[in-house]
């Protein structure tokens, strides 16, 4: 006999007590016979009424939306964007707390997960436990930093661009997004029909005035003529292949970081927040420092950032090697460095590429992988390579405890930890680890 479906227990409410932030933009709740709950749009410490958005009798786990607040925490403000809320927009996690309050909670996750998954406290991970906002974001509550130079559109039936939802496909029209970049509010992609699109990506270079959409038809639409606001170059991604292709103006754009230009085509890997690269660099260089003459990785090196700097300052005698996955990174890498003749760069996955290279000793890696982190076989070989320090750069605190674990199984322990809030309002979080021998050789 088969099974009888479990009962869905969407739209179901509870009145609970919130307990602490978890990963992922929510906070644990337990209904009164015990069962999980992750609750968006709610604060520790609250008393609210949950409603269920996704979960069946006896899940593990339900997901469900703070719809009433019966007891608000002190942290809680209104939300300043109109469009954020249960069943609104998904992009923001945390629009209903202080600034304050978002970065302490991401530093509650970073902690969290640095013990669970790692076993290390604050303290013994170097880390100060504080979450640093980027310069100019340390704004009063109710205001918003204008951050996101990267937005991706998603267009409804009647051709409206909007936000998708949390965890759905269904889209939020909006007329504004309040943490966009002001290079991507005054392309005015929101006032346009963008019938026969499925989605429309905006960029918005830092450090030149570089501006590009990025364009996703539905299978058979024909593309619009694009006539915004301010220039503006256009490509297409191939309803087929998946490859993006110039439809007029620049394939690229240029972006500035520790004082150089960077060039980034079709619309590849670059951080988000304008003043994240420089962030970054500043934190990983002052972790590493790099001597003349020394040999170095960047892995997952996309454009060229870290194997730039880097190669700034190892000198002529110094060497550096990187290792991206993607050809139009891997192009634009070489590109960008080319005056560097004592930069290489290598196409492929780095568990692929590194192994056959040969190299089997080197002073500095630098490595910021996916958001699923590089994982042990990865980690256990860069353990081999004897480098005196390793910079690992994350945006996903789960998989930097993850490997902060194998580097200890492989001998190497974390001497500082920094974290930065370089998406304000959301859940994501960005930290720099070096690392270096447990026992450091005589």
């Amino acid at each position: 006999m088969q099974a009888e479906p479990k009962k869905s227990l969407v739209g179901e409410e509870y009145e609970v007590e919130i307990g602490p932030v978890a990963h992922g933009g929510h906070c644990v709740a337990r209904t009164d016979d015990g069962q999980v709950l992750f609750v968006r749009h709610a604060l520790p410490g609250e008393r609210v009424v949950a409603r269920v958005t996704e979960g069946e009798e006896g899940a593990r786990f339900l997901r469900a939306d703070a719809v009433r607040v019966l007891e608000a925490s002190k942290d809680r403000i209104e939300a300043p964007c109109r469009y954020a809320g249960p069943g609104r927009c998904g992009g923001c996690d945390w629009q209903h707390a202080k600034p304050g309050a978002q970065r302490r909670l991401k530093g509650e996750v970073v902690a969290e997960q640095l013990m669970r998954l790692a076993g290390l406290t604050p303290e013994e991970a170097g880390w100060d436990g504080t979450v640093v906002p980027a310069e100019g974001d340390k704004l009063p509550a109710g205001e918003v930093p204008q951050w996101r130079t990267r937005v991706q559109y998603a267009v409804d039936p009647s051709g409206r661009a909007g936000l998708r939802r949390h965890r759905s496909h269904e889209v939020e029209p909006i007329d504004h997004c309040m943490i966009a970049a002001e290079g991507v509010s005054e392309l005015g992609i929101e006032k346009r029909d963008w019938t026969g699109m499925d989605s429309v990506e905006a960029i918005a270079a830092t450090g030149s005035q570089d501006r590009q959409v990025i364009l996703t038809p539905k299978p058979g639409a024909r593309l619009p003529l694009v006539e915004l606001d301010r220039p503006v170059s256009v490509l297409r991604v191939d309803e087929k292949s998946g490859g993006v292709h110039r439809v007029h103006g620049r394939p690229f754009v240029r972006e500035r970081a520790d004082g150089r230009t960077h060039r980034v085509g079709n619309g590849g890997f670059w951080q988000v927040h304008p003043k994240a690269a420089d962030t970054l660099v500043t934190a990983v260089m002052q972790g590493l420092l790099p001597r003349k003459g020394e040999t170095a990785l960047d892995l997952y090196c996309g454009v060229g950032l870290f194997a730039g700097a880097l190669a700034d300052r190892v000198g002529e005698k110094g060497a550096v090697l990187g290792i991206e996955s993607g050809k139009r990174a891997v192009e634009d890498a070489r590109h960008n460095l080319a005056d560097f003749d004592r930069v290489r760069i290598e196409q492929g996955k780095v568990e692929s590429v590194l192994p056959r290279t040969g190299i089997t000793e080197v002073d500095l890696i630098v490595l910021d992988p996916p958001r699923s982190g590089a994982g042990r076989t990865t980690v256990a070989h860069l353990s081999s390579l004897g480098a005196r320090r390793i910079a690992y750069v994350a945006c996903d605190p789960a998989a930097l405890a993850r490997d902060l674990a194998y580097f200890r199984d492989g001998g190497y322990r974390v001497r500082t930890l920094r974290a930065f809030d370089l998406f304000p309002m959301t859940h994501h979080v960005e930290c720099v680890a070096i690392l270096e021998p447990a026992v450091k050789s005589l």
